[in-house]
């Protein structure tokens, strides 16, 4: 008799794929490493993954049957409704969502972060080097470059903050989708929930995945409690980061401000008190004040006393200050 699958063998079957999976992908690499060489292998090391990745679930999956994982649970794929195995489209979409669509996001991101900073950092090289055998990757890369040069500089600052929180949410998402899972016990994958691809399993003991299902709800409670208390930790750091910018920018402000005040205020002091100029080879009397020689030395001859306090003395008396900044 047929029943939905419980939460353990889900786990136990994606577990199983990934295991599968993790060997197609490790022999594809080494294939590929023995033919072209280690620098190929590293350039297209993604790509590989993703060929075996598509390749594992278009001869299960596409092709009506069950995977390695599935065959050892004993489950099978069902519709929504519950009485036939998905359509053909269904599971085909469900490939693209669970292989193409995060390989082609996850790239899309990488060169839209990368095009931001070099215009951020005004550092562009004039010409990127161009791909080894795969048109697409520099058509890809001189779109994104094209659509970042025609952006001004706000809506720049604002891509990038679009990067950032996305880069940040994705990971996030997919730890709600894997607490939601525990606490419902429906859909392991988040591609499988987006299509309402379910699994049905016979034989075995009925009561088995319900005596431990209360024990996964748990860990999703769990689970979900602590992805709450990321989310806040994070929305904390992010505040504080604000702030701290936000406090740098006024302290910039008020430092350079001061910094005017003071040459301003050194310029006032600076200046000759006889001319009104900018002093020139400066001196002082005996009372302390500052001149010009010039200024002070024809006063002098008029008048031996000081031009601002009147105190008397003797031209002799001068000092003239070398090497003396104000």
């Amino acid at each position: 008799m047929a029943a939905a699958a419980g939460p353990a063998r889900l786990v136990r079957c994606g577990q199983k794929d990934e295991l599968y999976r993790a060997g197609l992908r490790s022999g594809a690499g080494t294939a590929l490493r023995g033919l072209a060489g280690a620098r190929p292998w590293l350039a297209w090391r993604r790509e590989v993954e993703l060929l075996s990745h598509v390749a594992y679930f278009v001869l299960t999956t596409l092709s009506g049957y069950q995977t390695l994982g599935e065959e050892y649970v004993n489950i099978i794929q069902v519709d929504p409704s519950k009485k036939q195995v998905p359509s053909f489209l269904r599971r085909a979409l469900f490939i693209s969502l669970h292989t193409l669509v995060p390989y082609c996001l996850e790239k899309a991101l990488l060169h839209l972060q990368h095009e931001l900073q070099v215009e951020a950092e005004e550092s562009r090289s004039p010409e990127s080097p161009p791909a080894l055998g795969f048109p697409s990757r520099s058509f890809i890369r001189s779109w994104i470059r094209k659509q970042v040069g025609q952006l001004s500089e706000q809506q720049k600052k604002k891509a990038s903050q679009v990067v950032d929180v996305l880069k940040q949410s994705i990971p996030l998402l997919h730890r709600l989708h894997l607490a939601v899972f525990y606490i419902q016990g429906t859909f392991y994958h988040l591609s499988k929930r987006v299509t309402g691809i379910s699994y049905l399993h016979f034989g075995g003991l009925q009561g088995e995945d319900q005596s431990i299902r209360s024990s996964y709800k748990f860990l999703g409670i769990i689970s979900l409690f602590h992805l709450l208390l990321t989310i806040g930790v994070q929305m904390y750091s992010f505040k504080q980061k604000q702030r701290a910018r936000q406090e740098w920018r006024l302290h910039r402000n008020l430092t350079h401000q001061k910094s005017r005040s003071k040459e301003a205020a050194a310029g006032r002091q600076s200046r000759c008190t006889l001319c009104l100029e900018e002093r020139r080879h400066s001196t002082a009397t005996p009372c302390g004040h500052l001149f010009c020689w010039e200024c002070i030395t024809a006063w002098c001859t008029t008048r031996a006393e000081c031009p601002l306090c009147r105190e008397k003395f003797h031209p002799q008396k001068l000092i003239y200050l070398r090497h003396y900044q104000m």
